[in-house]
């Protein structure tokens, strides 16, 4: 007989929604706690920003959200949505396929209600302090729960670049900045902005900001970067690091240039931060951003099932991991599904260390999941006995990785959408041909058996 745990989980946004509806439709009890007043997690837009803009001082204000005002979805629409419901174009709503953030938030709270998730949240609630999470005995705000799942996103803790001496920037006399209090380019007008970090966000930011500056210098540690003036835009330079900065302003990089400098600016990611968790050190977090240990990114080993991770992958399509991530995890807490023992999760993980160390895998890349998320989704849904992705979903990942990467301005309007329309379609029609040729052969056979018991 199944098993209904109190389930507690932390946090509205994607990878919360995800973990509530799955729980819900397994029979726990669940409440969900939200610091903010609505859903959404990272997709709530807020205008405001952190009281300290680096985003070092411990005590400062945080706003719950990364967005900058003009954020599109980097990812088409048909990767956005859950298996059973689509993020599909909504009449007199954002028609592109990769829309902004607004059109997410629509998204989100449509699948809330739909799902009755929304009144499985309380909203202006903090986390307050959870103990250690055991069965029966997992405390916090106040109360007693079966189990917590964490699933409070990774995009509001500010990461810093590291240069050859850092106390050289703490002194800069200049505006420093993290891409996670960048809202709106206005506040560089005119300015000479050096801009370290060569990712998505830095890609989009660097575009924004690079209209009203007067010259932008991008830095990276990229080791193929081609130092120089940029062949498609004016006022955009490309460095290595930062090697040195002086008070007066000038910045001096390891390719032997320098410039003055009004802003720099940090598009240089996120750390994992889950201050509300006492785990007794059964769960850390290292200077690699590594968190663990971690049973296929989900369960702790020593607190499994009693507390787990959802939404932990980076570079992936969040919405369909957390998914998969939360139906496991209902099924686990249902007693539907067993884990291995702590000692066998335990050698699953270091294994898995093992592995990164041998192929040359920074520690921080411990969860990035590509090159093999296709084979972790799939690994995921057979645990619940559901059947693999369709074919389609890892190839158009992996071409929009590839698009994304050429750094073309306007790449996400360049998307071909008609060619892959054709190809889910293709796909459908063979799947559909498939079934049809099984029920058909089924069909021979029964009226074959029929007729020889005749």
């Amino acid at each position: 007989m199944a098993k209904s745990a109190r389930v507690a989980v932390i946090g509205a946004g994607v990878a919360g929604l995800a973990a509530a509806r799955e729980l819900h439709r397994e029979g726990h009890r669940v409440v969900v706690l939200e610091k903010r007043h609505s859903l959404g997690g990272t997709w709530l837009y807020d205008s405001r920003v952190d009281s300290d803009p680096l985003g070092l001082d411990p005590a400062r204000y945080v706003v719950g959200t990364s967005l900058y005002h003009s954020l599109r979805t980097n990812l088409p629409r048909q990767l956005m949505g859950f298996l059973d419901y689509p993020f599909a174009k909504r009449p007199h709503e954002d028609q592109r396929t990769f829309p902004g953030h607004e059109e997410v938030l629509r998204f989100l709270n449509e699948f809330a209600d739909e799902f009755r998730c929304r009144e499985l949240i309380r909203f202006c609630t903090g986390s307050s302090e959870w103990s250690e999470p055991r069965e029966g005995t997992t405390r916090g705000c106040g109360e007693v729960h079966d189990a917590v799942v964490v699933c409070n996103g990774h995009f509001t803790e500010p990461q810093l670049a590291q240069v050859p001496d850092m106390t050289c920037i703490e002194k800069w006399r200049g505006y420093q900045i993290h891409s996670h209090n960048y809202r709106i380019s206005e506040p560089f007008i005119d300015q000479v902005v050096v801009l370290i970090g060569l990712g998505p966000s830095a890609f989009d930011i660097s575009r924004e900001v690079v209209i009203v500056a007067k010259e932008l210098h991008i830095t990276t540690r990229a080791p193929n970067v081609t130092v120089g003036k940029s062949d498609n835009h004016e006022n955009i330079w490309l460095h290595k690091m930062i090697e040195f900065v002086y008070e007066d302003g000038k910045v001096v990089f390891q390719d032997g240039s320098s410039v003055h400098a009004d802003t720099i600016f940090y598009c240089t990611g996120y750390k994992y931060h889950f201050p509300f968790i006492e785990t007794n050190g059964f769960v850390t977090i290292d200077d690699d951003n590594r968190v663990g240990p971690l049973y296929k990114h989900v369960f702790p080993p020593h607190l499994a099932p009693w507390l787990s991770f959802i939404g932990m992958p980076k570079q992936d399509t969040p919405f369909l991991t957390t998914e998969l991530q939360s139906k496991w995890l209902a099924h686990v807490l249902s007693g539907k599904v067993l884990l291995p023992t702590e000692e066998e999760m335990m050698s699953d993980v270091e294994n898995y260390y093992h592995h990164m160390e041998e192929t040359g895998v920074p520690k921080s890349f411990t969860h990035v999941l590509p090159p093999n998320e296709i084979e972790y989704r799939n690994w995921l849904l057979a645990q619940v006995g559901m059947p693999p992705l369709k074919e389609w979903r890892g190839r158009m990942y992996r071409e929009c990785v590839k698009f994304a990467k050429a750094k073309l301005d306007g790449y996400r309007d360049q998307w071909d959408d008609d060619y892959w329309d054709a190809v889910i379609a293709s796909q459908n029609s063979k799947d559909m041909l498939q079934m049809v040729t099984i029920v058909s052969l089924l069909n021979v056979f029964t009226m074959y058996h029929l007729h020889i018991s005749l």
